[in-house]
């Protein structure tokens, strides 16, 4: 089963994206590094917090089976984009763990970057660096 996303243009470069199923809303704006006024998210943007929201989701799933609590947990995540034709060249950042974590736990976590369905989604060529402290 799909999930409906609808974005209508709302003028003054801003685009209200709506969650179907919940009719929660976002509203995204032209950034700054492309002559907008970087008043909230920009479609990239939301691209990098999909990318960041995916990973400690997948974390958490990953590990509520062993008692693991992964609250706290922080992914920090810096976008870099092209020169025109403009498209995302990189993410960059860091996972923040809760201390206290077994070698084993910190190595399951880790490999949730690679499994996460956004970063699987990104083509070959957006590099991704994520340290995991």
């Amino acid at each position: 089963m799909g999930v409906e996303t609808k974005a209508v243009y709302k003028g003054d470069e801003r685009v209200a994206v709506t969650h179907g199923p919940t009719g929660s809303e976002v509203l995204t704006d032209l950034p700054l590094d492309n002559g907008g006024r970087g008043r909230g998210f920009s479609p990239t943007d939301l691209l990098a917090a999909s990318l960041a929201s995916c990973i400690l989701t997948i974390m958490a799933k990953a590990v509520a089976g062993d008692g693991v609590d992964l609250k706290g947990a922080s992914v920090t995540v810096d976008k870099k984009m092209t020169p025109p034709p403009r498209r995302v060249e990189s993410f960059t950042g860091t996972i923040t763990l809760p201390p206290g974590l077994s070698e084993k736990t910190r190595a399951k976590l880790s490999a949730c970057v690679q499994a996460c369905p956004v970063s699987r989604s990104l083509h070959p060529d957006v590099k991704l660096d994520l340290e995991v402290v």
